[in-house]
């Protein structure tokens, strides 16, 4: 009401301006008119003077409909405000003094209406496991379809409010790594990466840890050297033998060594290839623990479908170039032949000749000195499927969990994976990269058993089992204690007196 009485006061005012105006011009016209005639010249300053009222009097009317609005939908809003906030807080009425007992009939109240939940359009997605409760559905497909792109809940980061809190758990972050470069130009620094979830990506703090890698070079976390706890100071940089990602380094030494192979394909490898060339031609890795970021470790990368492909023709070319005579445990890990293996790994001859004028360590020596956790392999025979040739059937882990090995049909792929050792262990459905692994080796339970086992090394001897077999190519498989060969009858793989059954591995590394 005050809003119109003042617009109307407004309106008024000018009003009345406008007309003083009129009066005083037309008096000084009339004036002039009786004494000396109207001139044609005040005849176009009185329709200009028209023409100008017109538009101001059209302006006045505008702005009074566009105060009319605005004084509508300002109404509008305090309504809504007051039907929320009686919805949300309901007056409290006084409850009247009581004076006989209440009514046992009381009134039922309204029961507040169950949202519905919306039904899991992907139940077996990752991103949905611990996140989207109560996503629409049409929400549901459009993030779905986002995470098999990117790997990780791009919808859900893209409605993430900037100025949301976080906890931050870094330290100084740029300063603790120059520091140790300028201390020594050769280092190469790395800071400890904090775990951001693919999903509902909160942060998750990690401890710090050396950047490894297994014979297959995928990279993953291990401790520091055992030197390292000594000193009681978790504050200190560890030396890691590899480095993943992220990395700070004197731009002058890293184009001394050759910056990164640029002959590396996609994904993976690269950084282990640059962890051996910084090792063996004179600089160090440290994993410095006063410097953190966090990092999304996606459920799957976005390069590939399928990286395998391109890891393993990355880490082949890394074996070719440092690796020296262990160059073949890359084909180990990946079971390939040694020779022919069909896989072009592109001109090396340009990185050979940098190893070459860098005059770097062999890579034995980064095995002894940098990274002796990684078991060398050095006595390995054979490797691959193993094949009874009396019944055309394949040694195979069987079950897993699980310490039963089976026979079937041969299909040469995980499971089926054997590796021979000089001192007659085998082992059955892979081989552990590190020392501080223990492999699963077939076994021989005991005399009064006819069953093989398969269980850890270790665990097998403390439990007396025999683990040793004598094995020639094309010939029988026979345990080096209990005498007793390894055959298959009827499809069922057991442990018997040796009937001269013939079993065959596919690749041979050393004549044995």
């Amino acid at each position: 009401m005050k809003m119109y009485m003042r617009r109307a006061g407004i309106f008024g005012a000018f009003v009345l301006l406008i007309y003083i105006i009129i009066y005083v011009i037309m008096g000084q016209t009339t004036k002039k008119s009786f004494s000396q005639g109207v001139t044609g010249q005040d005849v176009m300053q009185l329709n200009r003077i028209e023409q100008t009222l017109n538009k101001l009097y059209n302006v006045l009317r505008a702005f009074e409909q566009k105060q009319d609005a605005m004084q509508k939908q300002l109404e509008e809003n305090k309504g809504r405000e007051r039907k929320s906030a009686e919805d949300n807080f309901p007056p409290v009425k006084q409850q009247p003094e009581q004076k006989e007992q209440p009514s046992k009939h009381i009134q039922d109240k309204k029961e507040t209406p169950i949202q519905k939940k919306s039904q899991k359009v992907f139940p077996n997605s990752a991103l949905f496991k611990e996140w989207g409760e109560n996503l629409s559905e049409e929400d549901q497909k459009v993030a779905q379809d986002l995470f098999e792109k990117y790997g990780y809940n791009v919808f859900l980061s893209d409605r993430l409010p900037l100025d949301r809190a976080l906890s931050d758990t870094r330290d100084p972050g740029a300063e603790p790594l120059l520091t140790q470069i300028k201390a020594d130009r050769t280092v190469v620094v790395s800071p400890v990466f904090d775990k951001v979830n693919f999903d509902d990506l909160k942060v998750i703090q990690y401890f710090p840890a050396a950047h490894a890698f297994d014979w297959a070079l995928w990279c993953m976390y291990e401790g520091f050297m055992p030197e390292y706890y000594k000193l009681n100071d978790s504050s200190l940089p560890g030396k890691s033998p590899s480095v993943m990602g992220i990395l700070v380094a004197d731009r002058k030494f890293l184009g001394e060594i050759g910056v990164l192979d640029a002959g590396m394909k996609v994904y993976g490898g690269e950084n282990v290839e640059l962890g051996i060339r910084v090792w063996t031609c004179g600089g160090s890795i440290e994993v410095v623990p006063c410097s953190k970021i966090a990092h999304i470790e996606r459920y799957h990368k976005p390069y590939l479908p399928d990286l395998s492909s391109v890891m393993k023709r990355n880490a082949l070319r890394v074996a070719e170039i440092w690796m020296d005579e262990y160059k073949h445990n890359i084909n180990l890990a990946w079971n390939l032949p040694f020779e022919n293996h069909g896989i072009d790994i592109g001109d090396i001859s340009e990185r050979k000749k940098l190893r070459e004028r860098l005059n770097c360590k062999p890579f034995k020596w980064y095995l002894e000195n940098v990274y002796p956790k990684l078991d060398p392999w050095d006595n390995l025979l054979a490797y691959g499927g193993m094949r009874n040739l009396d019944a055309d059937m394949c040694l195979d882990q069987g079950p897993v969990p699980g310490h039963t090995p089976i026979a079937y049909n041969c299909y040469y792929y995980g499971p089926q994976f054997t590796y021979y050792r000089a001192n007659g262990e085998l082992y059955i459905g892979g081989i552990k990269s590190h020392k501080y692994n223990d492999n699963r080796c077939l076994t021989d339970i005991g005399t009064k058993e006819t069953e093989a086992g398969l269980f850890n090394c270790k665990e097998a001897i403390q439990k007396g089992m025999s683990i040793y077999w004598d094995f020639t190519q094309g010939k029988e498989l026979k345990n080096k204690q209990t005498k007793r060969c390894l055959e298959i009858i009827k499809g069922q793989l057991i442990i018997q007196e040796c009937s001269g059954q013939r079993w065959e591995i596919q690749n041979i590394i050393k004549a044995f």
